[in-house]
């Protein structure tokens, strides 16, 4: 039996760790989300595998009309291929410039910036391409960007694909695959729409790629600031045995993070490969042993928020294939892996953090974006309604007190981890309701609660 816990607008916390991470869903309906990123304001852009772009509002409703369309221009056979990230330059609100990660119908990374039309949309005939990447094989194509503190732009590249990475790309210099690139999108030069930042670690390199500001990565799918250090959190794919967190302090650069010598800490193929004393190794790995069975990691970011008060400082992360959320703690010297629950029928894609801090989990499969939140609030501060659901795990009965709700119910619902809704209804105010959950699937639910004045909140139900 899980220990998981709901608090569906009041109901006393279960803990079952010293950090007890719910999930509420915040969005649904989107198709094949990959990425999202905020522009420094409220709402989240959620990049659509297929090539469109769907704003979300902080209320977590997704406008119709897509913020950029450009699937004609993006290969999506699935995998991982298709509209891989998207980046808001840090004068967005100025100049309106977007920059997108894509592969194109060629088979190849492209690198764009687009410009902002309106509002709420983008102009598709905008394209400005800033790089072209050739790529060998259709899997590995790495893909997140983010903009640095610095105002330079950081792009992740895998190391080409196939398996083992057979052309030693990640090793070598000359090729900008398997690494972090970063680029000067504010000016261009030796006819590139880019330049190269001064202070680039391999400009005096004359055997070197001046674009390339780490190496040694077999597919960096996902990576991201702090906030707080600016140092860069780097989530690589492993082969088959490892998933590997490494961390690149803000004052590093030009580092080794040692694919295809190592894969995570252990040796894969060290064939003419440096000394191992000049690679950088994970602070953090986990095998692909056990149940549920793990195999791809997806990275997060750090939680740098003020709300969740019991997360601040942990880097969350999650595992594709068990559609696992697991998090690491700094200790001192040392940094924790732990693994907190299982959200089948997810798959989880990527992270995002708003303007404000929050963080959001994003399921490929189930098109829904699910908030993280710390659930050992107290009961004081999360009894906003004053609403007791019990018990909790349950097995042939759920009761749903409104006797001493501060507002009127107007709607109950339950969903599926797939977002399937499996029970509606209107509930009698002001006392006692009763739900048969006896022919419900055991597994995790979620219940979503809407008050008269519009209000929702969803959290977390187990059947037994």
């Amino acid at each position: 039996m899980k220990s998981l816990v709901l608090l569906i607008i009041c109901l006393i916390c279960i803990c079952s760790s010293a950090q007890n991470v719910e999930l509420q869903l915040f969005a649904s309906g989107l198709t094949n989300p990959v990425n999202a990123k905020h522009a420094g304001e409220d709402r989240l852009f959620v990049a659509e595998r297929a090539g469109l772009i769907k704003i979300v509002n902080s209320d977590g409703t997704v406008l119709p009309t897509a913020y950029l369309n450009i699937d004609a221009s993006v290969i999506n056979t699935g995998g991982e291929q298709g509209l891989l990230a998207i980046a808001f330059h840090p004068n967005y609100s100025s100049n309106g410039f977007l920059y997108v990660n894509y592969i194109d119908n060629s088979g190849n990374t492209i690198i764009s910036r687009f410009t902002r039309n309106g509002t709420n949309s983008a102009d598709p005939n905008s394209e400005l391409i800033i790089l072209n990447i050739m790529q060998p094989f259709p899997n590995h194509n790495g893909g997140d960007m983010h903009f640095g503190s610095d105002g330079y732009l950081y792009i992740s590249t895998g190391d080409g694909g196939s398996g083992g990475d057979p052309g030693d790309r990640a090793q070598n210099l000359a090729v900008l695959l398997g690494k972090i690139l970063r680029i000067d999108v504010d000016n261009a030069s030796n006819g590139n729409n880019y330049a190269i930042p001064v202070d680039n670690p391999f400009i005096a390199d004359a055997g070197a790629l001046d674009e390339i500001w780490a190496y040694g990565l077999r597919n960096p799918w996902k990576f991201s600031f702090d906030r707080q250090t600016n140092d860069i959190w780097i989530a690589d794919v492993g082969q088959s045995s490892r998933e590997e967190i490494n961390m690149m302090p803000y004052s590093s650069s030009g580092v080794n993070y040692g694919w295809r010598c190592y894969e995570g800490n252990l040796p894969f193929d060290t064939t003419g490969c440096p000394a191992v004393g000049t690679l950088t190794f994970p602070i953090a790995d986990y095998n692909h042993s056990g149940t549920p069975f793990t195999c791809s990691i997806t990275g997060g970011y750090r939680y740098r928020g003020t709300t969740q008060t019991g997360l601040i400082g942990l880097y969350f992360f999650a595992d594709f294939c068990s559609d696992e959320i697991g998090y690491i703690e700094e200790i001192g010297p040392n940094f924790i892996l732990t693994f907190d629950d299982q959200y089948p029928g997810n798959g989880w894609s990527a992270f995002a953090e708003d303007n404000s801090g929050e963080l959001y989990v994003i399921g490929l499969n189930s098109g829904n974006i699910f908030k993280i939140v710390d659930g050992n609030l107290s009961v004081t501060e999360r009894d906003t309604h004053n609403i007791k659901i019990y018990p909790n795990p349950s097995t042939n009965q759920l009761s749903i007190d409104l006797s001493n709700s501060i507002d009127d119910i107007i709607s109950i619902r339950i969903f599926d981890t797939h977002g399937r809704e499996t029970i509606k209804f209107i509930p009698k105010n002001n006392e006692l309701n009763t739900l048969l959950t006896d022919q419900f699937s055991k597994g995790l639910y979620l219940v979503e609660i809407i008050n008269s004045k519009g209000n929702k909140q969803i959290n977390k139900l187990i059947i037994n």
